[in-house]
């Protein structure tokens, strides 16, 4: 059954269930939702499609929520419509049923999962993400996409833990060429074709987090093993290439975290250890190498109503000779150790209805760079507004930022919520 059948199946399910629920228990049925507008105008370079905006729509969402006793079903969908392919969609972007017991609690359906203490820096967060509704400026809300699976709940006395078991596997969605100006080793080959991991056991995605205090501090332990959410490349040829498959390889990850009081502020550590299963001796270039990765956070609030948050990230990069040994000729070389710093800076006004934000990435490895200055204003309890820009640049081309450098872009979100 396709991605797509499986959400109008689902859609059809729950949208019953509520029906059912909304007679039988009205009291504890909710409805909430919001009515927005977003747009994104390009302020450099257009579009690779001569379009000059990132984005532009209108969207309305509606929000289910129905309890009875220890069973709970909730519901989120979008329908909007997109100016540029001049197209409408319906995104059911959540639909779960929930049951609670005294010692565990169960979720199965399409659910939105967040591990992990980076901002938006991700190790131990290995869920699904939209990058392009990140660079395009949206609400940070649609970086995170859902996955079909179950999230089993465990809470015996020495420690907490949450098993999350995803038979279809979901990729990363990455920003669309025809709006992005990308760097493509291969452009050359038009003739692509994108081959999922098939839905068998095997292939099933299974994550594990266990989590208790230690010493006043949170710490947890994470397990993940599926597959890359990024797609590798396989041409048919390294010489003369005609046409090319995009997989995604097997991926394991361990990994751990802490975080607590510390230095008036809060300090987060983070780690984990990517292991690259269909390239365990880093002699295939088609497929990331196994790497460690890790994080040091520290937030702090200097004075009222402004807040102070600083990540250092780093990766490391096993097998680096055999990876420089067989990389093909033309490919840009990934340096064997690869940084990035942030820092977010939060300033509230006019008794909070004003919200001014600054977040920016820098790479001092590969010395290119991510701004995102932002300006939201809450007209009233249900009305708010924001404007803001993401701009790239700096480093090489096929750098994580150089390659954005001319998608620098001016966004505008207003939303109606009720």
């Amino acid at each position: 059954m396709s991605q797509e059948s499986r959400i109008k199946l689902a859609v059809c399910a729950l949208c019953s269930i509520f029906c059912i629920l909304s007679s039988a228990f009205a009291s504890d049925v909710s409805i909430h939702g919001f009515i927005q507008g977003n747009y994104s105008f390009n302020t450099g370079s257009s579009n690779p499609d001569g379009k000059d905006m990132k984005w532009a729509e209108e969207r309305a969402q509606l929000k289910l929520d129905a309890s009875k006793d220890s069973l709970n079903f909730f519901m989120k969908a979008d329908v909007f419509y997109d100016h540029i392919d001049d197209a409408s969609h319906l995104e059911f972007r959540e639909g779960y049923a929930d049951f609670t017991a005294s010692g565990f609690d169960l979720r199965a359906g399409r659910q939105i999962i967040t591990w992990g203490l980076g901002d938006l820096l991700f190790i131990n967060d290995v869920f699904p993400k939209d990058f392009e509704a990140f660079f395009s400026g949206r609400p940070l809300e649609y970086l995170k996409k859902g996955v079909d699976g179950v999230k089993l709940g465990m809470y015996p006395s020495f420690a907490s833990a949450e098993l999350i078991v995803v038979p279809f596997f979901e990729p990363n969605n990455f920003p669309d060429p025809k709006r992005f100006h990308m760097f493509d080793p291969m452009s050359q080959i038009t003739e692509r074709e994108e081959k999922k991991p098939s839905i068998t056991p095997d292939n099933t995605e299974i994550a594990l987090r266990m989590y208790r205090d230690v010493a006043g501090l949170d710490a947890s332990v994470y397990f993940y093993r599926g597959f890359f959410r990024r797609s590798s490349m396989l041409p048919d040829s390294l010489t003369a290439p005609t046409r090319m498959d995009l997989f995604f390889p097997g991926l394991s990850v361990y990994g751990a975290s802490l975080q607590g009081r510390a230095l008036d502020g809060v300090l987060s550590l983070e780690a984990g250890y990517y292991d690259s299963r269909q390239d365990g001796d880093g002699m295939d270039p088609m497929i990331p190498n196994s790497h460690v990765r890790f994080l040091t956070g520290y937030q702090r609030q200097l004075w009222e109503d402004f807040a102070l948050g600083l990540q250092y990230y780093g990766e490391y990069m096993n097998d680096y000779s055999e990876y420089k040994t067989n990389l093909p000729s033309g490919f840009p070389e990934e340096k064997k150790f690869r940084d990035l710093v942030s820092v977010r800076l939060t300033q509230f006004l006019a008794h909070q209805t004003l919200k001014l934000s600054f977040f920016a990435f820098y790479g001092p490895s590969e010395k290119d760079y991510l701004l995102n200055p932002e300006v939201k204003y809450n007209f009233t309890d249900s009305v708010w507004a924001a404007t803001g820009a993401n701009i790239f640049g700096g480093g090489k081309e096929w750098t994580q930022f150089g390659s954005l450098n001319k998608n620098d872009n001016l966004y505008v979100q207003i939303r109606y919520e009720f």
